[in-house]
């Protein structure tokens, strides 16, 4: 002990927007793009600049339909407050509090202004998971046996299976289908792809539609949070309020980006076809197997030889 807290942590301290995860998913990513802006000066003409949007864009669809289901800004929200410091200790400090909201878990985030106050250096971040295969009330325990501060101990009690709140199971069953979904959009992403290069370009604009519906799906499965009321936050007179974070607004923004996509595909289909056809390079092939053979070489040793 040093001065009666617990200075050290055995564990490894989670980020609340990228983990090990996350940056896993984007360097994969980053190696298809990279892997084809390499083979991309073999393409000639016009048809460089459209498969270049082509596969960017889906990509871009493809990296955020994964890579949000390991962040952690879903909901988030922060307040500054003067706050006690930790139990058994009449220290108070003045701080950032984050609360920030997965869907595998909760991130809590204290970090000091100035960040050495009481003799220490305030800067906390720490992960309680509520996944099926976790369990968030032996997370919490632990926290209390290591003696964390109190803002945080605060913060994640609110999310217990005994606490007063009662959004735990909320906030996980929302989690677990919301997750869900989006693997199920992550396949109908994959299912587009292979249609448009088979091509089958309208059941491919079909296959995107159906990407973006269930990217919206997600959004209200978790949306279905709000119907538990969050008990209030306070910290003395100030108080925490959650919102929307930024994997929330960006899985609606690709979600609508696939809907404009996906129809713009399908009217194209039958409306302007051959337009369609140009930005998908078709038109290359089709007249390569209507040109007629101009001269034509025969071997009439073998055409003499009888059979």
């Amino acid at each position: 002990l040093f001065d009666g807290v617990y200075p050290f942590y055995p564990q490894q301290r989670k980020n609340f927007v990228f983990d090990v995860s996350t940056i896993i998913v984007i360097i994969v990513f980053l190696t298809l793009a990279c892997s084809f802006l390499i083979i991309i000066p073999g393409i000639r003409g016009r048809a460089r600049l459209y498969w270049l949007i082509r596969v960017l864009l889906s990509l871009f669809i493809g990296v955020v339909i994964v890579a949000v289901q390991y962040t952690s800004d879903w909901e988030s929200g922060w307040v500054t407050a003067n706050t006690s410091y930790k139990s058994f200790s009449r220290a108070w400090v003045n701080a950032d509090i984050g609360l920030h909201v997965g869907l595998a878990g909760v991130n809590i985030t204290l970090v000091g202004n100035p960040v050495n106050q009481a003799n220490e250096t305030i800067n906390y971040n720490e992960y309680f998971a509520w996944s099926f295969d976790a369990d968030y009330d032996h997370s919490y325990n632990e926290g209390l046996e290591k003696g964390l501060p109190s803002p945080i101990l605060y913060l994640a009690e609110k999310f217990t299976t005994q606490s007063p709140c009662a959004v735990h199971n909320q906030y996980r069953i929302s989690g677990h289908y919301t997750s869900a979904v989006l693997w199920v959009a992550f396949c109908s992403w994959l299912i587009s792809n292979i249609l448009f290069s088979m091509p089958a370009l309208v059941y491919g604009g079909y296959m995107v539609l159906v990407t973006g519906a269930f990217m919206i799906f997600s959004l209200l499965s978790f949306s279905t949070v709000r119907n538990s009321p969050m008990c209030a936050i306070k910290f003395g007179p100030a108080s925490l309020h959650v919102g929307y974070g930024g994997s929330f607004w960006l899985t609606l923004v690709v979600g609508l980006l696939c809907f404009v996509i996906g129809v713009t595909v399908v009217t194209l289909h039958f409306f302007s076809l051959d337009l369609l056809k140009t930005f998908f390079d078709l038109h290359v092939d089709e007249a390569e197997e209507c040109q007629e053979m101009t001269e034509v070489y025969i071997n009439h040793r073998f055409m003499n030889n009888p059979l």
